[in-house]
């Protein structure tokens, strides 16, 4: 059983910064099979956006409304993926949901989610 744990989210001002990471253990995992992972975020009565996405070649991709602020990356020896974000703007406050996808056999799995919420 392979689960994703999410953590560093929280309170924090307008322009601030923040790193989320999502770290996955299990028996057997290994980073090496996960072929792209990301974070997804969501806020209440919006629909869930893709933030930002990591490939195994570390190819990254970002939602525009994040570019510039955000970056994502990978650690595989330690099973993590990272999103640092800064300049944090009140829009910025979701939901923030991690996920990992292996291609081979279609699996991907996600983060229980941790809140972010950008208030003075």
């Amino acid at each position: 059983q392979v689960q994703l744990v999410e953590s560093g989210g929280g309170l924090v001002q307008p322009g601030g910064s923040l790193r989320l990471s999502c770290e996955a253990s299990g028996t057997r995992f290994s980073m090496f099979s996960i072929d792209r992972a990301g974070w997804y975020r969501q806020a209440p009565g919006n629909e869930r956006e893709l933030v930002a996405t990591i490939t195994n070649g570390e190819r990254t991709n970002y939602a525009d409304s994040v570019k510039g602020r955000a970056t994502i990356s990978r650690d595989n020896a330690r099973n993590t993926v990272s999103l640092q974000m800064n300049s944090l703007e009140p829009e910025d406050t979701a939901v923030y949901y991690c996920y990992y996808y292996r291609d081979y056999d279609q699996t991907t799995y996600w983060g229980q989610g941790t809140q972010v919420t950008v208030s003075s």
